[in-house]
C-alpha cells in the first residue's frame, strides 16, 4: 500500500494534467485489494477537494470582479453567436428563394445587365470626348510652358483614342485632323529645342568669368545681341561647363517634369525629357538623322556667332582692328571656339546616353536603329576647326606659293629694313563726328552694335568685304585678322592642347584628323613657305653686284643701337634668324626644323661673306700681302697674341691704364713691328699686292662690324636657347632621344657658325691693321732705295717727298673711313704702333741710302715731322717714336768719330746694328773719312762702345735690385 501510495505520489508530481492524475487515481484504487486503504486514499482525495474549494474560494473572493466581467463577456458571446447562427440561417432561406425567383427572370436581367455595360461605356466615350476636345488648349499651354513629355503624352494618347475607340465619331473629323497634323510636326518642335540646348545653352555660360577682361575696371557696355546666348570672352579649357558629364547611363536623373520650376533650368534633366517625348513619338531614327544632318551647320553658326562676339567685345572694350590686335582677336576667337565645342561635345554625350537608355529600356521595338557616336562629333568639330584654320591660314595661297602673305613680308619695299625694328607707334581709332545713338535707327541695342561694326571695319578696311548683318546670318566669310600663315604661330600651342585633349579621350597610339592637317599643313607648307620668303629676303640684298658696299639705313642702326654702319644683308640676315629662332619658340614641337633652317641660311651668307672679302682682297687668284698674312695661321696667332690686340678685346677702363705703361705699349708695338719689318724691311712692294681703294677698305671695316655684331647675336640667341631649355625641361610634346641628339647637334653648329663669323670680322680686322702697315712699307721702302737725299740745299729739293706725301694722304683716307665705319677701341687697334713701325721703316731704311747730305738729312727730317704731325692728328697722342727717328738722322750731322763720342756721351739709344748703319752711312756720305781699316776700326770701337754701356747699364741696374 506505502509502495501504491509512493506511485501515486510521483504520478501525481509528474503528471500536471487533471484528468491524468484522476486516471491514476482510479488506476491506483482499482489495482488495491486493501479497504483500508482505499478509505485512506478516498480520505487523503476528500482533504485534497476541500483544500481545493477552499482555494478556489479564496481565488473568486480575490478576483470577483475580473471573474463577473469574464461571465458577462462569455454570456454575450454566447447570445451574439446564436443570434448571428440565426440569421445566417434566415439569409440562407432568403437566397434560396432569390434564387428561385431570379431562375424565373433570367432573361430580363440579362438585358438590363448588358444595357448598363453599354450606358456605362458612353458615359465613359463621352468623358473621353470631353477630354480629347480640351486637348489642344492644354497642348499649347504645354507647349508654351515647354512641358513637353506631358504635351507629347496627352498628343499621343487623344491622337490614340480618335483613331480608336472614337474613330467611329463624325464630329470629331476636325479635331482628329488638327491633332494628327500636331503629332506629325511636333517632333520637328521638339527637335529643334534639342538642338537648342546642344548648340545655344550649352554654349550660352562659355567665357562668362572672362567678360570684363581686357576693360579698365571691367566696366563697360553690356551686349545686347540679338542672340539668345549670353556672349562672351572665353575660359580657359580645363573650366565645365554647365553640364556633367556622365561615366554611365546610370548616371543621368530620371526625366521627369517638375511643373513648379522652370524645365529648362536643368538642360541634362530637359534633353532627357524631350529624348522621352521623342521616344513616344517613336522618332528617334528622325531624331538621330536630324542631329548627324544639322551637327556640322551648328558647329558653323556657333563659328559666326562667336566671331561676332569677339569683334563686338573689341569693339566695347574701344579696340580697333588694327595690326597688333588682329593675332591676340584670333587666337580669343580660337579659345572661345575651344570651350564652345568641348560644351556642345558634352551635351552630345548626355543625348547619347539619354538615347541609349532609352534603347536600353525597349531594345525589341528599337532594333535595327543605329545611333551615331561620340566620335563622330568629335569628328564634326575637328572638320569644322580644319576649315576655319585652312581660311585664316591662307592655305590656297600658301599651297599656290605665288605671292608672299602679307604677314610674311618682312620689310618694306623701299628698302628701309630700319621699319623692322622702329618702334610702333599707336594707332589712334578713327572716331566719327557724329552718333546716333538715340536716332530711330538705333531701335535695338543689337543694330545698334551691327551698325558700329559695319562702320568700323568699312573704315579700317582691316575685315574683307566689311563687317555687316550677314557676319551672323550668313554670306561671305568674314575675319577677325587678314588671313596668313604666320596666324599658326599664335594659335599652334592652344591648338595643340585641344588636340592633346581629343587624342587622350580617343584612347592611347590614336591620331586625330586634326594633328593630321595640322603637321601636313606646318611641314609641307609652312615651312617651305617661311623657307622661301627668308630666301627671298635675303637674295634681295645678296644677289647684287656689289652686297658688301649696301649698308643699311641711319634709322635702322638708331633703332638697333648700334653705333656704326652694317652691312643690309646682316640686318636681314639677323633679323631672318630672330624670326625663324621667334617662330622656333611659338611652334616649339618643330624647334628642331627651325634651327636646321637658321643653321642653312647662316651657311649660305657665310659663304657669300666669304666670296665678297675674298672678292677684295684676292686680284687674279693672287691675295693681297695684308690677306695672305691675316689667313696664314702662324702669322695671325702671332698677331693675335700680342698685347696691342688683347687690350682691344679688355674693358676700357684696363686697357686704358695698361696704356699708360709706356714700357707695356712701346715693347708690345716693338714686337710688331719687328715681325712686319722682318717680313717686309727690304722688298719693294707692287700696287697690286696692296688695297688703294679706299672704298674697299671702307667695304671690309663694314664686313668687320657686321660680322662681329652678327657673332654676338648668335651667341645671345644661343645663350637664350640654353636659358629656355634649362627652365622649361618639359614641353607639351615629348621628345625622343633622337631628337634631342639632333637638336644637340644643331646647337653644336650654330655655335660653330657663331665662331666662324667671329674668325671673318678678326681675319677683316687684322686685314686692316696690317694694310695699313703694307702701304707704309709701300711708300717708305722706295724712298730710301731709290730717294736721292745727296742734294745740295735749294727750294725745290726741300719740298716733301713725294712717297711722304702719297703715304700721308693714303693714311689721312684710310683714317676717314675707318673712322666713320669701325668702333673707337678697332680704329685704335689699327693706327696705334704706327708710328712705331714708320721710325723702324726709316731708321732701317739708312742702310740702303747711297748717300746723304746735310740738306737731305734735313729733307728727311721734314719728312718725319709731318708724317708725325698726319698721325698726331689721327691718334691724338705725340707719337714720340717719330721724334727717335728723327733724332736717328740728326744724329747724321755729326761725323764718324763725332758719333763714337755722343754714343759715350748720351749712352746707347739704338740698337747696335742701327749705329752700325747710321756709322756706315756716314762713311759713304763724307769725305775723308780714312780708308777701309780706319771704318772698320771705327766700327770695332763702336761695338766695344755699345758693350762697355750696357755692362755699365746692367751693373746700375743689379746694384738698384740689391739696394730695394
Amino acid at each position: 500500500m506505502a509502495a501504491d501510495t509512493g506511485r501515486y505520489r510521483t504520478a501525481v508530481s509528474k503528471s500536471k494534467d487533471p484528468s491524468s492524475l484522476l486516471i491514476s487515481v482510479i488506476r491506483t484504487l482499482s489495482s488495491s485489494d486493501d479497504v483500508q486503504d482505499r478509505e485512506t486514499e478516498k480520505g487523503r482525495l476528500e482533504e485534497a477537494y476541500e483544500k481545493c474549494d477552499r482555494d478556489l474560494d479564496e481565488l473568486i473572493v480575490q478576483h470577483y470582479t475580473e471573474l463577473t466581467t469574464a461571465i458577462r463577456t462569455y454570456q454575450s458571446i454566447t447570445e451574439r453567436i446564436t443570434s448571428s447562427r440565426n440569421k445566417i440561417k434566415q439569409v440562407k432561406e432568403n437566397l434560396l428563394s432569390c434564387k428561385m425567383l431570379l431562375h424565373c427572370k433570367r432573361d430580363e436581367l440579362r438585358k438590363l445587365w448588358i444595357e448598363g455595360i453599354e450606358h456605362k461605356h458612353v458615359l465613359e466615350l463621352l468623358d473621353e470626348i470631353e477630354k480629347i476636345k480640351q486637348v489642344p488648349q492644354k497642348l499649347e499651354a504645354c507647349m508654351a510652358s515647354k512641358t513637353y513629355l506631358d504635351a507629347t503624352e496627352m498628343l499621343v494618347s487623344a491622337v490614340e483614342s480618335l483613331e480608336g475607340p472614337l474613330l467611329q465619331v463624325e464630329g470629331l473629323g476636325d479635331l482628329r485632323l488638327e491633332l494628327h497634323s500636331k503629332k506629325l510636326n511636333i517632333h520637328l518642335v521638339l527637335i529643334d529645342e534639342l538642338h537648342r540646348h546642344l548648340y545655344i545653352k550649352s554654349t550660352s555660360r562659355v567665357g562668362q568669368r572672362g567678360k570684363d577682361k581686357g576693360r579698365p575696371g571691367g566696366s563697360g557696355p553690356k551686349d545686347s545681341s540679338s542672340l539668345d546666348v549670353s556672349l562672351s570672352t572665353p575660359r580657359k579649357l580645363t573650366e565645365s561647363s554647365q553640364f556633367s558629364t556622365p561615366g554611365t547611363s546610370s548616371n543621368l536623373p530620371d526625366a521627369k517634369e517638375d511643373l513648379d520650376v522652370d524645365p529648362e533650368e536643368n538642360s541634362a534633366e530637359f534633353m532627357g525629357i524631350l529624348i522621352k517625348a521623342l521616344a513616344k513619338l517613336k522618332k528617334i531614327p528622325e531624331t538621330v538623322n536630324a542631329i548627324m544632318e544639322r551637327l556640322e551647320p551648328e558647329l558653323k553658326q556657333i563659328l559666326k556667332r562667336s566671331t561676332t562676339q569677339i569683334a563686338d567685345q573689341a569693339y566695347q572694350r574701344g579696340e580697333s582692328l588694327a595690326q597688333e590686335n588682329q593675332s591676340r582677336l584670333l587666337l580669343e576667337l580660337l579659345e572661345l571656339l575651344f570651350d564652345k565645342f568641348n560644351a556642345v561635345a558634352t551635351a552630345h554625350s548626355i543625348v547619347l546616353n539619354h538615347l541609349r537608355r532609352i534603347m536600353a529600356s525597349s531594345s525589341g521595338a528599337r532594333e535595327g536603329i543605329k545611333l551615331y557616336e561620340q566620335a563622330d562629333v568629335s569628328a564634326k568639330i575637328q572638320t569644322v576647326l580644319q576649315v576655319l584654320l585652312m581660311d585664316y591660314l591662307d592655305v590656297k595661297n600658301t599651297r599656290s606659293a605665288a605671292e608672299p602673305s602679307a604677314q610674311l613680308s618682312y620689310a618694306s619695299t623701299g628698302g628701309d629694313f630700319g621699319a623692322f625694328f622702329a618702334k610702333k607707334k599707336p594707332v589712334r581709332p578713327k572716331q566719327s563726328l557724329f552718333k546716333f545713338e538715340s536716332s530711330s535707327h538705333a531701335i535695338s541695342m543689337s543694330a545698334y552694335l551691327r551698325e558700329q561694326r559695319r562702320e568700323l571695319y568699312s573704315k579700317s578696311g582691316e575685315l574683307q568685304g566689311g563687317a555687316d548683318d550677314n557676319l551672323i546670318e550668313g554670306g561671305e566669310t568674314k575675319f577677325l585678322c587678314k588671313p596668313g600663315a604666320r596666324n599658326i604661330t599664335v594659335i599652334f600651342q592652344p591648338l595643340l592642347r585641344f588636340i592633346q585633349e581629343i587624342e587622350l579621350n580617343m584612347g592611347p597610339g590614336k591620331q586625330c584628323q586634326l594633328r593630321t592637317f595640322l603637321t601636313y599643313y606646318i611641314n609641307e607648307l609652312f615651312l617651305n613657305q617661311v623657307r622661301t620668303e627668308t630666301n627671298k629676303e635675303i637674295e634681295s640684298v645678296t644677289k647684287v653686284s656689289d652686297p658688301l658696299k649696301i649698308l643699311a639705313s641711319a634709322d635702322t642702326m638708331k633703332n638697333l643701337g648700334v653705333q656704326r654702319p652694317l652691312l643690309q644683308s646682316t640686318v636681314i640676315v639677323v633679323k631672318s634668324v630672330q624670326d625663324l629662332m621667334s617662330l622656333m619658340q611659338d611652334l616649339s614641337a618643330y624647334s628642331n626644323q627651325f634651327l636646321e633652317m637658321v643653321c642653312d641660311k647662316l651657311k649660305e651668307y657665310k659663304e657669300i661673306c666669304n666670296t665678297a672679302y675674298r672678292g677684295i682682297v684676292q686680284s687674279e687668284e693672287k691675295l693681297t700681302i695684308s690677306a695672305s698674312w691675316a689667313k696664314d695661321e702662324d702669322i695671325s696667332r702671332l698677331l693675335q697674341s700680342l698685347p696691342n690686340w688683347g687690350n682691344m678685346a679688355q674693358p676700357r677702363q684696363l686697357r686704358q691704364k695698361r696704356e699708360d705703361e709706356e714700357d707695356f705699349t712701346r715693347v708690345a708695338f716693338a714686337k710688331e713691328s719687328e715681325v712686319l719689318t722682318g717680313n717686309l724691311g727690304d722688298k719693294l712692294i707692287p700696287p697690286s699686292e696692296i688695297l688703294r681703294d679706299v672704298s674697299d677698305l671702307k667695304a671690309l671695316a663694314n664686313l668687320q662690324e657686321s660680322m662681329e655684331w652678327l657673332a654676338t647675336s648668335l651667341k645671345g640667341f644661343l645663350s637664350n636657347l640654353t636659358l629656355i631649355s634649362n627652365l622649361s625641361p618639359g614641353s607639351d610634346v615629348q621628345v625622343s632621344s633622337e631628337s634631342a641628339r639632333s637638336r644637340e647637334h644643331i646647337l653644336q653648329t650654330l655655335s660653330d657658325l657663331a665662331r666662324s663669323f667671329q674668325d671673318i670680322a678678326d681675319r677683316c680686322l687684322l686685314v686692316l691693321h696690317l694694310e695699313v702697315r703694307v702701304h707704309c712699307f709701300h711708300y717708305l721702302i722706295p724712298l730710301a732705295k731709290q730717294g736721292n737725299y745727296a742734294i745740295v740745299a735749294n727750294a725745290a729739293s726741300m719740298d716733301y717727298d713725294p712717297l711722304v706725301v702719297k703715304l700721308n694722304k693714303d693714311i689721312s683716307g684710310i683714317e676717314e673711313a675707318m673712322a666713320a665705319a669701325l668702333q673707337q677701341h678697332k680704329f685704335q687697334y689699327i693706327f696705334e704702333g704706327l708710328g712705331h713701325l714708320i721710325s723702324c721703316i726709316l731708321i732701317n731704311g739708312a742702310q740702303y741710302f747711297k748717300r746723304i747730305s746735310e740738306s737731305g738729312i734735313k729733307k728727311m727730317c721734314r719728312n718725319i715731322f709731318v708724317l708725325q704731325q698726319n698721325l698726331t692728328n689721327i691718334t691724338m697722342s705725340r707719337e714720340a717714336d717719330l721724334d727717335f727717328a728723327r733724332q736717328y738722322y740728326e744724329m747724321l750731322y755729326n761725323t764718324a768719330d763725332e758719333l763714337l763720342n755722343l754714343v759715350v756721351d748720351q749712352g746707347v739709344r739704338y740698337s747696335e746694328l742701327e749705329y752700325i748703319n747710321a756709322l756706315s752711312l756716314l762713311h759713304r756720305s763724307q769725305t775723308g773719312v780714312g780708308d777701309l781699316s780706319v771704318q772698320n776700326t771705327r766700327l770695332q770701337r763702336l761695338k766695344e762702345i755699345i758693350c762697355e754701356q750696357a755692362a755699365i747699364k746692367q751693373a746700375t741696374k743689379d746694384k738698384k735690385i740689391t739696394t730695394v
